[in-house]
């Protein structure tokens, strides 16, 4: 089953289920996030009984995450922007958290965040937690997974790095637009997809103004999804509409991975740039590239006297 989220042309929000180009939308209030908590995602005519086409409707992100955590699960990628991998990566599936109010929809503009020269997009896919839980197995975790969707984690890797280097973040670096959509995508239906030691084998592909940029299937990863549910619910509690991404693809996932292969010919995305990513079984996301504002100047640092209470 394929669920989305939209806005009508009247500006107001609705959910429903997707059969080909039509939305059988629910009635009006009902969210997917709210489907996830009660466990009964309906389908096409079976309490979604309202059809329209889909076209003329704004894609919104198909759930209205309460957190985001973004793995970095392909050893590739990482190899591609550090040039070697930490023994440290190989321990435990390491995620950050991101801003779950900047998420944008499939087909939404995207803006240059203030102070950034060198953006760039990052090729993944997330799961959808359906059930809450804490201190899973993974074999227990699988069944906390509703469904799957496309994510683009936007990157500034000017600010990025910056931040990084000084031991935290990532934060301004990302903190402006994560693209999630076209729709969630239940957990049965890819089922047949898993190969023989767990994983799916969706194929992913990113291009730039209609050139190809990178090209992976999802089972690349070095864990499951599973795996990196059970790990983000230990010693804490996971919840319905929580977003977990896999981390960025290898083999052209993002830009940065190629900088670090020496490919020098492709630049940052710029105002214009068209990025679209397509993940067999899930759909595609299309997001445009617009200029964004200049940052309000904040002064550097002041060394101050280190003086102590009497």
């Amino acid at each position: 089953m394929h669920v989305a989220t939209v806005e009508e042309p009247d500006g107001t929000i609705r959910c429903g289920v997707v059969d080909g180009e039509t939305l059988w939308r629910l009635p009006a209030g009902a969210t997917v996030l709210d489907l996830l908590r009660t466990g009964t995602l309906p389908t096409a005519g079976a309490g979604a009984d309202d059809p329209v086409p889909l076209a003329g409707r704004r894609i919104l992100p198909p759930v209205e995450a309460p957190t985001v955590r973004d793995f970095i699960a392909f050893e590739e990628h990482v190899e591609g922007i550090a040039g070697t991998v930490d023994e440290a990566w190989y321990e435990a599936p390491t995620f950050y958290f991101t801003n779950p109010y900047a998420l944008v929809g499939a087909h939404d503009d995207v803006a240059v965040p203030p102070g950034c020269a060198r953006l760039d997009f990052e090729l993944e896919v997330a799961a959808v937690i359906g059930t809450a839980g804490s201190d899973l197995t993974p074999e227990q975790a699988r069944d906390h997974i509703a469904g799957y969707t496309i994510l683009n984690d936007w990157s500034a890797r000017d600010l990025q790095f910056r931040e990084m280097a000084v031991r935290l973040g990532p934060c301004k670096g990302k903190d402006f637009a994560t693209t999630l959509g076209p729709v969630l995508v239940t957990a049965d239906e890819l089922e047949p997809y898993r190969d023989h030691d767990g994983f799916l084998a969706l194929g992913m592909t990113v291009t730039v103004n209609g050139a190809e940029i990178g090209r992976d299937l999802l089972s690349n990863m070095s864990w499951r999804f599973e795996d990196l549910v059970a790990y983000a619910s230990r010693g804490t509690t996971i919840r319905p509409g929580d977003v977990l991404g896999s981390g960025t693809c290898g083999n052209g996932g993002c830009l940065a991975e190629m900088w670090g292969r020496g490919r020098d010919d492709l630049p940052p995305l710029r105002p214009g740039d068209v990025v679209e990513m397509t993940v067999e079984g899930l759909g595609t996301i299309r997001n445009t590239v617009v200029a964004g504002r200049d940052p309000h100047p904040i002064r550097p640092a002041r060394s101050r006297p280190r003086t102590r209470p009497a």
